[in-house]
C-alpha cells in the first residue's frame, strides 16, 4: 500500500511539473545549461536541479515585490557574492526550495505523521538558509582575507624596505595569496593597470567593507603618495598579530559549544528513533484491536 502511494506521489508531481512547464513555455533544461554555463565564470558543473529550480525562480519572480532599500541591499550582496540572479529571482528562489520541501508533508501524512514536524521545520530552515546564502558567502569571503591580511601586512613590511611599486608587490603576493584574496587582488591589480592606483585601491576597500583591510590600504595609498610607510605597517603588523590571537583563542572556546550541538543532534535522533517505534507498535495494537 505505502509502496502503491510513493509510487502514485512521484508521477503525480512529475506530471504536474511538465504540465506547468508546457502552460509557462519554459525553456527545455539543455538550453538553460548551455546559458548558464556559459555566463558562469566559475566552470562548475550546472545540475538539472539547479537548473529546473531557476528556471521556476525566474517565472515567479514577478510576484515578488520589495522596497527600493531592500532591493539595493541584496543587490548589492548577490553583486559581492557573485550571484548572477536579480533580487526577486533570488527570494523566489529561495520561496521555491522552500516549497518543495514542504511538498514532502503530503506523502507523510499518509506514510510516516510523525515525520509532519520535521518536514515542517526542514522547510523553514531551508528558506533561511537560501535567503541568506549570499550574505554568507560574501561574510566568508571576508573573514578569509582578514584572516590572511597579517601576513599580508608582514610581507609589505619587507617588502616596502626595497621597492615603493605598490602594483609590482601586490602582483607578487597574488602569487601565494589565498582563493579569496587573490581573486580580489586580480580584480585590484587589472583595475591599478587600467586607471588610478587610489581609486583601484579604494574601491578595493568599498567591495570587502572590513575595517582591517581598511588600515592596510590607508597605508598603500600613503605610499603612494610619498610616505616611508615601513613604521606604519610594522605597527599594524604588530596590532593584527594580537587581533589574530584573540581571534584563535575565541574559535577554541567555541569547540566545547559545537560538540554539545552534535550531541542534542544525536540525542534527538535516538528519541526520534524511540518515537517511531512506540508509533509503530501502538498502530499494531490499534490494528489487532479493531
Amino acid at each position: 500500500m505505502y509502496q502503491i502511494l510513493i509510487l502514485f506521489a512521484l508521477l503525480f508531481s512529475m506530471g504536474s511539473y511538465f504540465i506547468v512547464a508546457d502552460l509557462l513555455k519554459l525553456p527545455t533544461n539543455r538550453s538553460t545549461k548551455v546559458i548558464m554555463v556559459v555566463d558562469r565564470r566559475e566552470k562548475k558543473k550546472t545540475r538539472n536541479f539547479e537548473v529546473s529550480i531557476n528556471e521556476l525562480a525566474m517565472k515567479a519572480s514577478k510576484w515578488i515585490k520589495l522596497t527600493d532599500y531592500q532591493r539595493r541591499r541584496l543587490q548589492a550582496s548577490l553583486k559581492s557574492a557573485d550571484v548572477k540572479l536579480s533580487p526577486e529571482t533570488y527570494i523566489a528562489r529561495a520561496w521555491i526550495k522552500a516549497g518543495l520541501a514542504l511538498a514532502f508533508i503530503v506523502p507523510a501524512l499518509f506514510i510516516f505523521p510523525i515525520l509532519t514536524p520535521v518536514i515542517l521545520f526542514l522547510s523553514v530552515a531551508i528558506y533561511f538558509k537560501e535567503v541568506k546564502s549570499a550574505e554568507d558567502a560574501v561574510k566568508k569571503r571576508k573573514e578569509d582575507i582578514e584572516f590572511e591580511l597579517p601576513r599580508f601586512v608582514s610581507t609589505l613590511t619587507q617588502e616596502l624596505k626595497a621597492s615603493r611599486n605598490v602594483l609590482n608587490i601586490l602582483e607578487t603576493y597574488k602569487q601565494n595569496a589565498g582563493d579569496s584574496f587573490k581573486k580580489e587582488l586580480e580584480i585590484t591589480v587589472a583595475d591599478m593597470r587600467s586607471g588610478s592606483y587610489e581609486s583601484a585601491l579604494t574601491r578595493f576597500e568599498i567591495r570587502i567593507g572590513s575595517p582591517k583591510l581598511s588600515d592596510v590600504i590607508r597605508g598603500l595609498i600613503g605610499v603612494l603618495r610619498g610616505d616611508d610607510g615601513v613604521v606604519y605597517f610594522q605597527m599594524l603588523a604588530h596590532d593584527l598579530k594580537q587581533l589574530e590571537l584573540q581571534r584563535l583563542k575565541t574559535i577554541a572556546m567555541k569547540r566545547p559549544g559545537k560538540i554539545r550541538k552534535y550531541s542534542f543532534a544525536m540525542l534527538f535522533c535516538f528519541l526520534l528513533m524511540y518515537l517511531s517505534v512506540m508509533f509503530v507498535e501502538i498502530v499494531k495494537a490499534l490494528g489487532n484491536m479493531f
